[in-house]
């Protein structure tokens, strides 16, 4: 269950704010990954006891699903271009983002982003697809989504793959195209975007 769907109301004070416990999620999460983020770690970041982060969190998950829509939020990139009409450049700026939160395309796998922030792009793609004319604007939001996480998943060994020599005997083709291939990785990313889009316009 998302936090989300059961967001606990403020009964004192003194609760501990729910921003604060994203922002200090996501530093930990920045700093040392999905094993870094518990309750504990959270509370010691925020110097209060854990006991009072159930105030306000029921689990872990809560956590990530906090996290999640904060680093979202608080990217100013990702803000500028919600602003615009260019679905290519708010395409290339989530891929962006989740190359520096690495952490985010994890979470996303085990978690359907759905606070705040996350509804807000969501929307925004299923808009700007939808004003393109596309018929379907959801299962291409999808498309565009899933290959943006992707692609942002596996950016991290991009050069370990160039630098790992390909065996010519057995993909004699695959190996010359690979010597000799030298594409920054976002303009991939953008070829790719291009050609999903126009595949869904059809």
């Amino acid at each position: 269950m998302s936090y989300w769907e059961h967001r606990k109301p403020v009964r004192r004070a003194r609760a501990v704010d729910v921003g604060e416990v994203g922002r200090a999620a996501v530093a930990l999460l920045d700093e040392g990954g999905l094993r870094a983020l518990t309750l504990r770690a959270v509370a010691a970041r925020l110097g209060v006891a854990p006991a009072s982060l159930y105030s306000r969190v029921e689990s872990v998950d809560d956590l990530f699903d906090l996290a999640l829509d904060e680093a979202l939020g608080r990217d100013p990139a990702i803000r500028r271009a919600l602003a615009g009409a260019d679905l290519d450049a708010l395409m290339s700026a989530c891929y962006r983002h989740l190359v520096r939160h690495r952490w985010a395309c994890q979470v996303i796998a085990m978690r359907a982003p759905r606070g705040p922030n996350y509804l807000r792009l969501s929307e925004r793609i299923c808009l700007l697809l939808a004003g393109e004319g596309v018929e379907d604007p959801l299962s291409a939001a999808y498309a565009l989504s899933n290959f943006v996480i992707g692609c942002a998943t596996t950016a991290p060994v991009v050069d370990d793959e160039r630098s790992v020599p390909v065996d010519a005997e057995l993909a004699p083709l695959y190996a010359r195209l690979h010597a000799a291939h030298d594409v920054a990785a976002e303009t991939i990313v953008v070829a790719g975007l291009v050609a999903l889009r126009r595949h869904h316009q059809r």
